[in-house]
């Protein structure tokens, strides 16, 4: 079965609790206490006035078969929890406090729509995923196969002499059958409180994507969410002026592009893949915001709301100051600037790419993402920058990703003993400058693994893999079967002509052995395959020293 998600994120639109309407409105003398489904098509006035607030998260967090399950408990009359909501009294809209995805997932029934249809593809400016076109194919073959379509069903009873006898009393069950519902009442400030309380209860929500919702409309959580989609699907920015608004979904698609393509898939069969992983994971939001706050100088205490607007620190540090809201989008389009700066230092071909191997630095050795690795990289590139050490890394760069080839277990390692994202970076960093050291002091292979046992601050838990290690089962998994992709890959990578490293074709540029300047020419023999930095900064300042 796909282990995509299904994302389901159009089917409900976006708004902020204190919109407003342009009318006074008519105030209720009485709400509903039940949904049918065939409220929830297209042109129904219930489906038009339903709304989940802006600082949602993405509904994107069930699997193919979690939605079918769903609309076939509907649909048999199982015990399904109510939809809380709540009607703003401002612009008399509906919105979801509790209940989005199992709503979303009977709309999705309703519109043949499971991330990959008519709405969707307007959310999404018609950009969808890969992953996500095939999480909609399996999630619409299981119900198919389980229920039928809601076309289907819809017209079944009137059809009720050729009609199987299973449609038929599904059908009989959809006319009568509906959602149960509870409403929240008060203003806006009731209805957000009463939002992240009943989600903290139930399924919690992690705490970055908290700290996001909370900091929605600070320039971090604003430049996380347009990376993370191209610049596509909600628009979290659609306040700031056109041009504004324009400028940020241009860096959007290019940092999207430069980290995110090619698509990943589940089978790994080539090494042309994306530095940052797959575009559509539950880490690689988390993994984004790390990126985007990293890149930017910014401490998690700098966007929590406190109370007075500044932070407290140690005596040697002052006063924090807290990240204001962005009101115009000046701030956001700063920071995506600089996180475009960062990804450009590994990846794609400027003059002053790096060109990072992605299978060297960013997949473990059975071919799994790793995304405290590519953090600390683009921690790593940073330092180089600013030490001015980037003609000494390139200098060693052979030696150092060999070494990083044969030792690739050390990455699972210090994964597995400190966790997933941010908790591993400093050790994974650690380890980089480590290296980098005993290079330049020509320390041997078993020296530098010893003094990356004997460093204390962080632990570094790598040790070497033996006989007994590498023992499997008569079959190969596929974590094996990417492993050994990988190996065979990288082991007939073509290199740079300038450092011996390995040369990730996406990142990789056409060099004049002799200079143009020298009077090489664009004959055959006189070309050869570099790195972009290699190419421009590291031969330039060789010619010019």
């Amino acid at each position: 079965m796909a282990k995509h998600l299904v994302n389901l994120d159009a089917l409900i639109r976006r708004e902020d609790f204190e919109a407003a309407a342009p009318d006074v409105l008519t105030q209720p003398s009485g709400l509903m206490a039940n949904l049918g489904v065939a409220e929830l098509g297209p042109d129904s006035f219930m489906y038009n006035v339903l709304r989940k607030p802006d600082f949602q998260r993405e509904t994107a967090n069930w699997t193919p078969d979690k939605v079918a399950a769903l609309v076939r408990s509907f649909l048999e009359g199982d015990l399904i929890p109510a939809v809380i909501l709540w009607r703003s009294p401002k612009s008399g809209n509906i919105f979801t406090i509790d209940g989005a995805h199992r709503l979303s997932a009977l709309i999705s029934w309703v519109h043949d729509d499971y991330g990959d249809k008519h709405r969707s593809l307007r959310f999404f400016d018609g950009v969808i995923p890969a992953e996500q076109q095939k999480a909609a194919e399996a999630t619409r073959k299981l119900i198919q196969d389980s229920v039928g379509s809601f076309s289907e069903l819809k017209i079944a009873l009137q059809n009720s002499d050729t009609t199987p006898k299973e449609k038929l009393r599904l059908a009989r069950n959809l006319s009568v059958f509906a959602l149960q519902l509870q409403w929240v009442n008060g203003e806006a400030e009731k209805a957000e409180s009463s939002f992240f309380r009943i989600n903290q209860q139930a399924t919690p929500i992690d705490p970055t994507e908290l700290d996001m919702i909370k900091a929605r409309r600070k320039p971090n959580a604003l430049a996380a969410r347009a990376f993370i989609r191209a610049g596509t699907g909600h628009k979290y920015w659609s306040s700031f002026d056109d041009s504004v608004q324009l400028e940020i979904e241009s860096y959007a698609k290019d940092v999207y592009d430069l980290i995110f393509r090619p698509t990943l898939d589940l089978s790994i069969r080539s090494t042309d893949l994306p530095v940052a992983g797959q575009e559509y994971s539950a880490d690689s939001l988390k993994m984004v915001f790390e990126l985007v706050n990293f890149v930017n100088k910014l401490r998690p205490e700098m966007w929590r709301n406190e109370p007075n607007g500044r932070k407290r620190a140690s005596s040697s540090q002052g006063a924090i100051a807290a990240l204001a809201d962005d009101l115009d989008g000046t701030a956001t389009i700063e920071f995506m600037r600089a996180t475009k700066r960062a990804a450009m230092k590994i990846a794609g071909n400027s003059p002053a790419s790096l060109g990072l191997h992605p299978s060297v630095y960013f997949y473990s050795a059975t071919g799994r993402f790793q995304p405290a690795a590519f953090l600390a990289a683009v921690a790593f590139t940073q330092e180089l920058v600013e030490q001015r050490r980037l003609n000494k890394y390139t200098g060693l760069r052979s030696s150092f990703e060999e070494f990083l080839v044969k030792y690739k277990h050390f990455l699972n390692q210090i994964v597995q003993a400190y966790g997933s994202l941010q908790r591993s970076v400093p050790a994974v960093l650690e380890m980089y400058r480590i290296l980098f050291d005993s290079l330049a002091g020509e320390l041997e292979d078993g020296e530098i693994v010893e003094r990356m046992q004997k460093n204390s601050n962080p632990r570094m838990p790598v040790k070497a893999i033996t006989d007994e290690d590498r023992k499997h089962g008569r079959n190969f998994s596929s974590e094996t079967k990417n492993a050994i992709v990988l190996k065979a890959t990288l082991d007939s990578s073509p290199r740079c002509n300038i450092c011996g490293s390995r040369l990730h074709l996406r990142a990789m540029t056409f060099d004049h052995k002799i200079r143009k300047e020298d009077g090489g020419t664009g004959d055959l023999k006189n070309g050869q395959m570099a790195h972009p930095y290699c190419n421009s900064g590291y031969k330039e300042s060789g010619h010019t020293s």
